[in-house]
């Protein structure tokens, strides 16, 4: 089946273009060009990508993003003209993978879409390895991409679960910030590593009970993060 990817933003001219060359691509390209569209769609359909500015009429882009999280763990490209540290963190925040800074290459957001939807396919192809993990009361399903805390389901997006899942394979092990940069969001990723750190505490404030103290995603002062089996 062709790769689906949802297009939001207010500039129709900016929606043609992108629309058009991820269509040369094979890719199926959905438009929205406001946030209460961009939700009916994402809520309606099944997307392998989502491209999502951050400036839209009737709902933001971050409030999107946000409300996407509640029910899908899709990829979340932002989209945003300011450039700034703010933005780029605050996207983060609300879940987002990745962020682009217009004005941008086409064939740089091709790029990046392409090795995002590398990264998140991988763990759909084949998991020779443990399918399920238990540790204490946490459960990470491999396959499925779905974690549970004392039986229940905890919703994480695709970067967060691929965060633990990384960490819990070599349980004990330290990892630093830029290793882990490197890992999980590739070579390429012109991010800093700030986005590991925001992703990890969003995972603790998922996971437990006291963040502030965390059982499992803990922090090796001065070298990075590990796994506690």
């Amino acid at each position: 089946m062709a790769k689906r990817a949802l297009v939001v933003d207010d500039e129709r001219a900016i929606v043609k273009g992108i629309k058009y060359s991820l269509e040369q691509d094979g890719l199926e390209v959905d438009c929205a060009y406001d946030g209460e569209e961009a939700l009916e769609f994402a809520r309606n359909n099944t997307y392998d990508i989502v491209l999502l500015d951050v400036m839209l009429p009737k709902l933001g882009g971050f409030d999107v993003c946000r409300e996407i999280r509640e029910f899908s763990d899709v990829p979340v490209v932002m989209l945003t003209a300011k450039g700034d540290d703010m933005d780029k963190i605050l996207g983060l925040e609300y879940g987002a993978d990745d962020y682009i800074t217009k004005p941008f290459n086409i064939l740089e957001v091709k790029a990046r879409i392409k090795a995002i939807m590398r990264r998140t396919s991988k763990p759909q192809a084949a998991q020779p390895e443990q399918q399920k993990r238990d540790v204490g009361d946490l459960t990470i399903e491999e396959e499925s991409r779905r974690v549970f805390v004392a039986g229940r389901e905890v919703n994480l997006t695709g970067k967060e679960f691929e965060v633990l899942s990384f960490l819990a394979k070599s349980p004990g092990r330290v990892y630093s910030r830029d290793q882990l940069l490197d890992e999980v969001w590739g070579q390429d990723y012109p991010g800093d590593a700030r986005t590991v750190d925001v992703h990890v505490r969003r995972l603790r404030e998922k996971l437990e009970e006291h963040p502030g103290e965390p059982r499992y995603v803990k922090t090796r002062w001065g070298s990075g993060y590990y796994f506690q089996p």
